[in-house]
C-alpha cells in the first residue's frame, strides 16, 4: 500500500503530482528553515482513490490519518482540546497547478462550544476567540453542507446595521456570541444538522469536502480555461493554526516579489492587521500597501524581505507568497509561482536572464504563449481618454487591457449575454469562485472592494483579462440593477470602457489604438526564434495582415487563400460568368477578366514578403458558394449576367450538393476546369518575373488542395507546370517556384509515400482532415462538441486543439512516410492549430519544418515552438 500522508518535515516526501504544488512548496520551505506552522499533506492519490470509491474515505486512510494528528500533536505539543496549548488547524486544498479560489479551505477548525472558552481564557481575548468560532462556522458551512455564503453574511451585517458598528472589528465579544448562535441555529434551518463539536468529525467531514471541490463547477471551468487536466485530483494540507486576527500586533497578507502587472521589481502586496488570510484574498475588506507595514512594525517587514528574496531565488521565479503575523511573529503560509499578465511575464523573464537569475531557455519557459496575445492588441486612444466623460478614477489597475461593453450586475447574465455575442462589463462588489463564469465571458471585470490580490483580480490576470478593483467611489445594487457613482447611475446595458492599465472608467466606447511593443518584448522574442527548431509563418493574404504578421517576424506566408480574392463585386461578376459558362472558350474569356486582378494581387502579396517564402493555395471552395441565394439576389445577378432567372436558378439547382464539404471542390474542380488553375499559375508567374525585373526575388509554392491520389497530383502539377515553362519561355525569364500538395484526407495521409516523392513539398489542413477524420463538420459541430469534452467522451475539441491519438497519428504517419525518401522533405502544417501551443508541441516532436496560423498568432506560436525544444 503506498503511503497517502506525507509531514512536511518527511524527508522522503515527493513532488507536486503526489503533494500538490502547495504541500510540495510547504515541504521545500520547512527544509529551507522558514517559519512555516507545522502540517502534514494527504496525497493526490488519497483523492483519487476517494472520488473512484463512491467518496468514501477508506479504512487505510483514516487510519494514517489518526496517527499523523497524533505525530503532529506531539511535535507541536497541542491537542485538540488542551486547556492550556489548544490546536486548531486550516484544511486546504493544493492541487498540482495553482487553481486560485477554485476549490475549497477551511479555518479554526477544532474550535467548538468548548474550546472556544479554553481559546477565550487562554488569549485573555474572548472577542479573538468567538471571531475564529464564527469564521469557522461559515467556512464549515459553506463548504461541507453546501450553506451559502450570503446566508451568513446577510446575518452578519444586519447585526452591524442594526447597532451602528461600521467595521467588523467594531463587534465585541457579546455581539460575536450572539452571532455565533445565529450561524447555529442555520445549520438547523438550512440541513437539519448540528455542527460537529467533534475535531475530528470536522476534520474527516473537511477533508471529504476538500476531495469533493476537485469536481466542483468552478474548478472544472477553470481547468479548461488553463487546459489542466481533470483526472489529476487535488492534494489536502492540514497545518496548525496561526492567527492574524489576534489584535493590532496580527495581520495577513499576500504579497509578490514582483509586480505582477507591470513585472517591476520592486516588492508588491498587501495586508491587513487584525485579520485572517480570507479577508484579503475574498476582498471582503480594503488591505493596505506591503509598504505600510515597514512603519507599523519594521523588523518583521525586514524579515519578510530577506525571506521573499530567499524564495525567489530558490524557485528560479516571481513568488506569489501568503503569510500571517501572530503577536508579533511571521509565518509563511504559502509560496507559488504568481499569475502575472503577459507583459510582466515578459518582464521579469527578460530581468531575470539579465540579473543572471536564470538562463534563456528558462525565460522561455516562463510565459505562457496563449497569453503573448494579450500583448498585441490596441489599447485606448489617447485624445479620445481626454474628452471622455469619467465615472471613476479610484479604481486599482488589477490587470492591463482596454475594454468596452454593456455593464452586467451578475453571473448569470453575463453568462447569457456573453453566449449570445454580447460584450459584458461584469461588475461586482467583489467576485467570488462562483462567478468564474460570468468572468470567463466579460471583456472586463470591476470590482467595488479587494485590492491588487483579490480574487477578482488573480483570476482576471490569469485569464489576461482586464480588471479594476477597489472602485470606492462606485457603489453597487445588484439587486435592483444599478451602480451610483458622483455625477449618475449606471443601469444593466449601459455601455462603459475600463482602463485595467490605469483603473479608470468612462461612459461609452472610447476608440483604440495599436499597441507598442516593449524593448523587452522585442528581445524575448529573439530568444524565442534562437531556440526554436521549427519556422512559424503565417496564414495572410491582405497587405493588413501580412504587414502585421512580419512585424511579428514569421519567416514566410504558410497560406495565401485564393478563394479570398474572387468575392470583391467585379471578381465575382467574372466568376459567375465562369460557371455559367457552356464551352472551354467561354470559361477561359471569363478568366481573362479575372487574370488582371489575380496577377495584381499576387504582386502586392509577392511584394510585401520579398525573398520569404509565400504558399499560395489554389482555388479550393465549391463552386456553388460563388452564386446568390436569395430571390433578390437571383434577379439582380440575372440581370448583371444577361441571363434569365430560370437558367441561373438551373445552375444553382445543378450545382448544390448533399454534402459540399466532400463534393466537387479543391483541386477537383480543376480535374474538371483545368483552366481555373492554369489561370492562377499565370498570374502568379507573371507577378513574379514583373518583379524580378524590380530586382525582387520571391520564393513562390504552389499548393494543390484536397489530393487524394498520386495520380491525381500529377496530372494537375504537370499542367500546373507546362503553363508555368510557357511563361517563362514567352519573357526569356525563369523565377522560383515549387508545386506541392495539401494534405487533408486520411486518405493523402495514407498514402504520402506515392504522393510525396512527386512533389517538392507537404502540407497539412488540419481543419479538413479533423473534420473527415472523426466524420465531424466543423460549421455543426459546435452543436455538440461541449456535451462530447465535459462528458470527457474526447479530451478537448478536436478543431481547438490537434487530436493527438487519432488525426495526430495521420499525420506522424503521413511525415514519416513522406520522408522515407528524403529525410529532409519539407512538411508544414497551415491549419489553424499551427497556432495552438499543444498542438505545436506535437508537430515539432515528429519533426515539422514549420507552423502556419493568423499574423496575430505567430508570437505565440513562436513561443510554443521554442518551448516544445527546450521540454
Amino acid at each position: 500500500m503506498s503511503k497517502l500522508i506525507y509531514a512536511f518535515n518527511d524527508e522522503n516526501s515527493s513532488g507536486k503530482d503526489l503533494l500538490g504544488g502547495k504541500g510540495a512548496n510547504l515541504a521545500e520551505m520547512t527544509r529551507l528553515g522558514l517559519p512555516v506552522p507545522d502540517g502534514f499533506t494527504i496525497t493526490t492519490e488519497a483523492c483519487n482513490a476517494y472520488l473512484a470509491s463512491g467518496e468514501s474515505l477508506t479504512s487505510d486512510l483514516l487510519e494514517e490519518l489518526s496517527d499523523a494528528i497524533l505525530s503532529l500533536e506531539t511535535r507541536t505539543g497541542k491537542t485538540f482540546s488542551d486547556e492550556d496549548n489548544l490546536l486548531l488547524v486550516s484544511v486546504r486544498s493544493g492541487a498540482k497547478f495553482s487553481m486560485p479560489g477554485m476549490m475549497d479551505t477551511i479555518l479554526n477548525l477544532g474550535l467548538n462550544d468548548e474550546n472556544v472558552e479554553k481559546l477565550a481564557t487562554k488569549t485573555s481575548d474572548a472577542r479573538f476567540a468567538y471571531d475564529c468560532y464564527r469564521r469557522l462556522l461559515q467556512m464549515f458551512g459553506e463548504v461541507v453542507y453546501g450553506i451559502h455564503m450570503s446566508v451568513f453574511d446577510t446575518i452578519f451585517e444586519s447585526y452591524k446595521e442594526e447597532n451602528k458598528y461600521e467595521l467588523d472589528t467594531d463587534i465585541p465579544a457579546d455581539g460575536l456570541k450572539e452571532i455565533v448562535e445565529k450561524y447555529k441555529e442555520v445549520y438547523l434551518e438550512e440541513t437539519n444538522k448540528t455542527f460537529p463539536q467533534s475535531p475530528i468529525d470536522q476534520l474527516t467531514e473537511a477533508v471529504e469536502a476538500v476531495f469533493k471541490s476537485w469536481n466542483n463547477e468552478r474548478a472544472r471551468i477553470y481547468r479548461d480555461l488553463h487546459d489542466i487536466p481533470h483526472d489529476l485530483g487535488t492534494a489536502v494540507n492540514i497545518q496548525e493554526m496561526v492567527f492574524g486576527n489576534s489584535g493590532d500586533n496580527s495581520g495577513t497578507g499576500v504579497l509578490f516579489t514582483r509586480n505582477p502587472s507591470t513585472g517591476e521589481h520592486k516588492l508588491y502586496g498587501e495586508y491587513l492587521l487584525n485579520a485572517q488570510g480570507e479577508d484579503v484574498v475574498a476582498g471582503i475588506r480594503t488591505p493596505q500597501e506591503i509598504e505600510v507595514l515597514n512603519t507599523q512594525m519594521p523588523e518583521v517587514y525586514e524579515e519578510l524581505v530577506g525571506i521573499t528574496k530567499n524564495l525567489e531565488n530558490h524557485y528560479k521565479d516571481m513568488q506569489d507568497i501568503e503569510f500571517t503575523i501572530e503577536n508579533g511573529k511571521l509565518f509563511i503560509l504559502q509560496t507559488r509561482n504568481g499569475k502575472r499578465t503577459a507583459s510582466a511575464a515578459v518582464k521579469i523573464a527578460y530581468d531575470m536572464v539579465q540579473e543572471g537569475v536564470i538562463s534563456k531557455e528558462d525565460a522561455i519557459m516562463m510565459v505562457d504563449p496563449k497569453s503573448i496575445d494579450q500583448l498585441l492588441h490596441p489599447q485606448f486612444d489617447d485624445k479620445s481618454l481626454e474628452t471622455a466623460e469619467r465615472i471613476s478614477e479610484y479604481g486599482l489597475p488589477a490587470s492591463p487591457g482596454a475594454s468596452t461593453g454593456m455593464v452586467v450586475f451578475s453571473t448569470e447574465r453575463a453568462k447569457a449575454l456573453g453566449e449570445a455575442g454580447e460584450k459584458v462589463i461584469l461588475m461586482r462588489p467583489e467576485t467570488s469562485p462562483e462567478d468564474i463564469e460570468g468572468m470567463v465571458v466579460a471583456e472586463a471585470i470591476v470590482t467595488t472592494h479587494g485590492g491588487m490580490t483579490s480574487h477578482a483580480a488573480v483570476v482576471a490576470r490569469g485569464m489576461g483579462t482586464c480588471c479594476v478593483t477597489a472602485v470606492s467611489d462606485l457603489k453597487i445594487d445588484g439587486e435592483n440593477g444599478v451602480a451610483t457613482y458622483a455625477n449618475g447611475v449606471l443601469k444593466e446595458g449601459d455601455i462603459i470602457s475600463v482602463n485595467g492599465s490605469t483603473g479608470q472608467l468612462y461612459l461609452g466606447e472610447i476608440t483604440k489604438k495599436d499597441q507598442e511593443q516593449s524593448t523587452e518584448f522585442a528581445e524575448f522574442m529573439t530568444w524565442a526564434k534562437e531556440i526554436s527548431r521549427m519556422d512559424v509563418r503565417m496564414n495572410a493574404e491582405t497587405s493588413k495582415d501580412i504587414n502585421a504578421g512580419f512585424e511579428f517576424n514569421a519567416s514566410g506566408i504558410g497560406l495565401v487563400r485564393t478563394e479570398h480574392m474572387f468575392f470583391q463585386e467585379e471578381r465575382l461578376i467574372g466568376m459567375r460568368r465562369f460557371i455559367l459558362a457552356q464551352n472551354h472558350a467561354e470559361r477561359v474569356a471569363a478568366l481573362d477578366t479575372i487574370l488582371e486582378y489575380q496577377q495584381s494581387d499576387f504582386e502586392e502579396i509577392f511584394r510585401l514578403s520579398g525573398e520569404r517564402p509565400v504558399i499560395v493555395r489554389l482555388l479550393d471552395p465549391p463552386l456553388h458558394e460563388f452564386l446568390p441565394n436569395t430571390e433578390n439576389e437571383i434577379n439582380n445577378v440575372a440581370n448583371q449576367l444577361g441571363v434569365t432567372t430560370e437558367l441561373l436558378k438551373s445552375y444553382i439547382t445543378n450545382l448544390n450538393e448533399l454534402n459540399p464539404m466532400l463534393g466537387h471542390r479543391g483541386c477537383r474542380l480543376a480535374i474538371t476546369y483545368p483552366e481555373l488553375y492554369e489561370m492562377q499559375t499565370e498570374a502568379m508567374l507573371k507577378s513574379l518575373i514583373k518583379l524580378k525585373e524590380e530586382g525582387i526575388e520571391t520564393n513562390l509554392e504552389i499548393m494543390i488542395p484536397l489530393i487524394v491520389t498520386a495520380e491525381e497530383y500529377k496530372t494537375l502539377s504537370d499542367k500546373i507546370k507546362a503553363r508555368a515553362e510557357s511563361i517563362e519561355a514567352e519573357a526569356g525569364v525563369t523565377v522560383n517556384y515549387t508545386v506541392g500538395v495539401m494534405i487533408e484526407t486520411p486518405r493523402a495521409c495514407l498514402t504520402a509515400e506515392e504522393i510525396a516523392p512527386l512533389a517538392d513539398f507537404i502540407s497539412f489542413g488540419t481543419n479538413d482532415l479533423t473534420q473527415l477524420t472523426f466524420g465531424f463538420s466543423r460549421d455543426d459541430a459546435g452543436k455538440f462538441i461541449g456535451e462530447y469534452v465535459d462528458g470527457a467522451l474526447i479530451e478537448t475539441d478536436p478543431f481547438q486543439s490537434l487530436d493527438i491519438n487519432g488525426v495526430g497519428q495521420l499525420v506522424k504517419m503521413a511525415v514519416e512516410k513522406a520522408r522515407a525518401h528524403n529525410p529532409n522533405y519539407k512538411v508544414g502544417v497551415c491549419g489553424e492549430l499551427g497556432g495552438d501551443p499543444r498542438s505545436i508541441q506535437f508537430f515539432n516532436d515528429i519533426g515539422m519544418s514549420y507552423v502556419s496560423c493568423s499574423p496575430y498568432r505567430v508570437p505565440g506560436a513562436m513561443l510554443a515552438a521554442a518551448q516544445s525544444v527546450v521540454k
